[in-house]
């Protein structure tokens, strides 16, 4: 059996390790591979994780792992890896810089670079810093040539072959040059966007507040824009994302919230909100936590044009028969294993190093 093959077998194990934790309970299941060594272990490392970044709530935390869990499975795996020539190349290390936004935001590079047989070098965020080593840990017991394979460093990188490295618009310049001289993908900022017509059903309205709320809006695959026609009432907005109230809850979110909207207060800017999210009209894409920009349009074909200019600035476009990569309305937050990040093919960068 091929070193790839065997890779993608200890992540499919790895996929049935995640699957006892899922949002709906935590439980130990039989027949997973170390569980007695891991089991217990991984639940300290949740709650580690929750007590290191009061973003990463039980309830996010569990939301990733369970969307990891179903991902690894050998079906995905296989589909994912069917369509590129990996193994080909031989083997190089890999430094990938991990942004700390959401929970397990770097596993999707974690995985790429090790499914196409090469080593990895992490340098993680302090933010997200607990899972994935603990996580790799398991792999290696699962598969033991991984051993050595893994890296994590605190250090400044060097001896590496190429770079993935994920960053704001800022560090992404500091990338940019930094490591020039290197094969690399250098990821910046973006934001995703939701395009209303005003003919959406309470369902498409109520699940959309799922794209926005979802990780308190910190991924790039969260909305923090929509589009509307020219004389849009915002009731039927408000109504589908009433049901979310209870972000309010959580402190850090509250205190986004109070200083944004005293911010816009005193700034004399016309906002429309309900008590824990705030919409303003701005032609930005990124907006702050607890708030929502939208912008308005009159023809369809010209906001297309608009969001193709702006596509550098865009990762998920939500919306209903508008355009061949939309996604459906309440889905940013389930990428397949091939959608990529900034829509560049890891797996392609990696086979071909």
């Amino acid at each position: 059996m091929d070193k790839i093959k065997r890779r993608l077998i200890a992540f499919k194990k790895l996929g049935d390790f995640l699957s006892q934790f899922s949002s709906k309970e935590i439980k130990q299941g039989k027949d997973i591979p170390y569980n007695e060594l891991f089991f217990d272990g991984f639940k300290h490392q949740l709650k580690l994780a929750q007590e290191s970044n009061t973003w990463f709530t039980q309830e996010n935390l569990l939301f990733a792992i369970e969307n990891w869990s179903k991902a690894l499975s050998k079906k995905n795996l296989e589909s994912w890896i069917l369509k590129e020539n990996l193994g080909l190349s031989e083997e190089k290390i890999v430094a990938v810089i991990m942004a700390g936004n959401i929970p397990l935001v770097g596993f999707h590079d974690f995985l790429s670079v090790l499914i196409s047989g090469h080593s990895i070098l992490i340098k993680q965020s302090s933010n997200d810093q607990h899972l994935l080593p603990f996580l790799a840990k398991y792999l290696e017991y699962v598969l033991p040539e991984l051993k050595g394979k893994i890296t994590f460093t605190k250090e400044k990188l060097s001896d590496f072959d190429a770079v993935i490295a994920t960053g704001s618009n800022n560090t992404a310049r500091y990338f940019e040059y930094y490591f020039q001289g290197k094969p690399n993908i250098i990821r910046k900022s973006r934001n995703s966007i939701a395009v209303i017509t005003g003919n959406e059903s309470d369902n498409d309205l109520y699940n959309l507040s799922e794209d926005v709320f979802r990780y308190f809006g910190l991924g790039c695959r969260s909305v923090s824009k929509v589009f509307v026609p020219k004389g849009y009432n915002f009731d039927n907005f408000f109504k589908g994302m009433y049901h979310q109230n209870e972000i309010i809850n959580n402190t850090k979110y509250a205190n986004n919230y109070d200083y944004n909207k005293a911010v816009y207060l005193m700034s004399e800017f016309n906002i429309l909100e309900n008590g824990f999210l705030m919409i303003k009209e701005d032609q930005s894409y990124a907006s702050p936590i607890a708030s929502v920009f939208y912008e308005y349009y009159d023809v369809i074909d010209n906001l297309k044009t608009k969001l193709n200019e702006d596509k550098e600035q865009i990762q998920c476009i939500v919306a209903n028969n508008f355009t061949k990569k939309e996604i459906p309305f309440g889905q940013t937050q389930h990428p397949k294993l091939w959608d990529y990040a900034d829509g560049v093919n890891t797996l392609n960068f990696l086979a071909n190093l």
